[in-house]
């Protein structure tokens, strides 16, 4: 039982981490083509999100237990926690220079379809994730999901900022949304690292 939990675990992360980064991959360079910032940083945030699965990955090989004295789980839960600091130190430095330089969203109805693709696809890895962990008592697994919701926030940040730019010329809406999401990353970040709010692991 617990090798077929292991191996379903090791197929999220696989898939968590090709998917994320094609999905940078494709971000970074639309974004850097058509100079829109806000898809280059949910590259920037495909890439992090890489990070966590394949730290997953390196925990699930390893064969830890589970258990709150293993440094092993331990020690991936604070690299999870790290990311989340990570992120949210890009994500509050893009958004306030948006805001200082009034950097208006470029409309990129390709940024809406990739943003949009991934709340589908990350809405079910985050599920997966967490169901698994709750279940197996896995606090890093757990950590990681709450990795994957941050992806689901930011690609919502992103659809609700060009959406709003789009329909009202709104220029200040992805900055204003971006900087609220780096609040709620530093929390996760913090709570994670703290190794609590991680579901009753």
């Amino acid at each position: 039982m617990e090798k077929q939990v292991n191996e379903k675990i090791l197929k999220l992360s696989y898939f968590t981490v090709v998917y994320n980064v094609l999905e940078g991959v494709i971000s970074i360079f639309t974004g850097s083509s058509l100079n829109t910032i806000s898809l280059v940083g949910f590259g920037f945030d495909s890439f992090i999100e890489s990070i966590s699965g394949g730290i997953i990955i390196w925990k699930t090989k390893k064969g830890t237990t589970n258990k709150h004295d293993d440094p092993t789980e331990a020690k991936a839960i604070k690299l999870i926690s790290y990311s989340f600091f990570i992120l949210g130190g890009y994500v509050l430095f893009e958004s306030i220079k948006k805001l200082l330089n009034h950097e208006t969203p470029q409309q990129s109805w390709f940024g809406v379809v990739i943003a949009g693709v991934s709340i589908v696809v990350m809405l079910g890895l985050y599920n997966q994730k967490k169901n698994i962990g709750i279940t197996t008592h896995n606090r890093a697994l757990v950590a990681d999901s709450k990795q994957t919701l941050a992806c689901i926030w930011l690609s919502a940040t992103m659809l609700i900022g060009l959406g709003l730019n789009y329909l009202f010329g709104l220029w200040w809406t992805d900055a204003v949304s971006g900087v609220i999401i780096s609040g709620l990353l530093f929390k996760e970040g913090y709570f994670t690292h703290k190794e609590k709010h991680l579901c009753d692991c």
